[in-house]
């Protein structure tokens, strides 16, 4: 199971997103600074450094959370295609801000007054992260079904079992920042606040596709020729006299069925729905849920 087609194509929140947590991991980490980006009681009820809120949200504190927080992150990309980059920021924002308000509160409640300078949560998007896992639980179906030695698996298991090995990286440390990602993803899905339908304004959105590099793995569709260029224009004209165009479903492109298939549904299905939706993502998408639902 993968997230769609290679490459950050339609995902450019999730490519900036990335692109920075990297850079700031690698930069704390030679500076042998990303352990002391952790919160604790001291930074953030005492000397209040809000800094470290807004660094700890990018930077992972070890080369390991680091590999497996890339690759949830980059699988978790299939999301922003489906609700597109707008929807997806407002999630981002909204996941991150209400996880870090339930760290806080947890610090200041969780506080041991002979250790008040102990990091009780590590730093990473921890609260992204496992936001992201609650519509993974809803709303990607299971595509296979497998044993090995007796156990049932799917193929969701691997994307549990990598978030497992993140949420138990630091033991407590992590535990705790997942379980509010957790909390603020199910506060997402039950639409609080009325955050489903928020929108930025299409500046913000449009921004993240002009920051980054372009994406790799897409090579750019070719320009659409107009064969009459070469001809003559008198035989131009007797062809658009003759020419009547026949209404035909367009094949939907390789890639949106790939991005359908990449979220559990089956290729016949997945095509059947784009035609049906005139090839638009998100409405074929619904159809397919609703199908399941029924």
């Amino acid at each position: 199971m993968n997230g769609g087609p290679s490459g950050f194509n339609n995902a450019p929140v999730t490519r900036t997103f990335i692109i920075a947590s990297a850079l700031f991991t690698v930069f704390f980490g030679i500076q042998a600074r990303s352990i002391k980006l952790g919160l604790s009681y001291q930074d953030v009820i005492v000397k209040l450094r809000f800094w470290k809120l807004v660094m700890s949200v990018f930077a992972f504190s070890s080369t390991p959370e680091l590999l497996f927080g890339l690759f949830l992150l980059y699988y978790f990309r299939v999301f922003e295609r489906q609700i597109g980059s707008n929807k997806y920021s407002v999630f981002t924002l909204f996941s991150i801000i209400i996880s870090l308000l339930f760290e806080v509160l947890a610090i200041s409640l969780l506080k041991d007054p002979a250790a008040t300078a102990a990091n009780l949560v590590t730093s990473g998007p921890y609260g992204l992260l496992f936001a992201s896992f609650v519509p993974f639980f809803f709303d990607i179906p299971v595509s296979t079904r497998f044993r090995v030695f007796g156990v049932r698996f799917s193929d969701k298991s691997f994307i549990y079992l990598a978030g497992l090995q993140l949420l138990l990286s630091s033991w407590r440390r992590s535990i705790l920042p997942g379980i509010c990602g957790i909390l603020a993803g199910s506060l997402y899905r039950l639409n609080v606040f009325g955050i489903r339908k928020a929108k930025f304004p299409e500046f913000i959105s449009s921004f993240f596709s002009r920051f980054c590099l372009p994406s790799v793995g897409n090579p750019p569709a070719a320009p659409n020729r107009d064969v009459r260029g070469n001809m003559p224009s008198f035989m131009s004209r007797q062809v658009e006299r003759n020419f009547t165009p026949v209404p035909t479903a367009s094949e939907p492109p390789e890639d949106s069925i790939a991005t359908l298939v990449s979220m559990g549904f089956d290729r016949n299905s997945a095509r059947q729905a784009l035609m049906r939706a005139r090839n638009d993502v998100n409405m074929a998408t619904n159809i397919l849920l609703e199908s399941q639902s029924h």
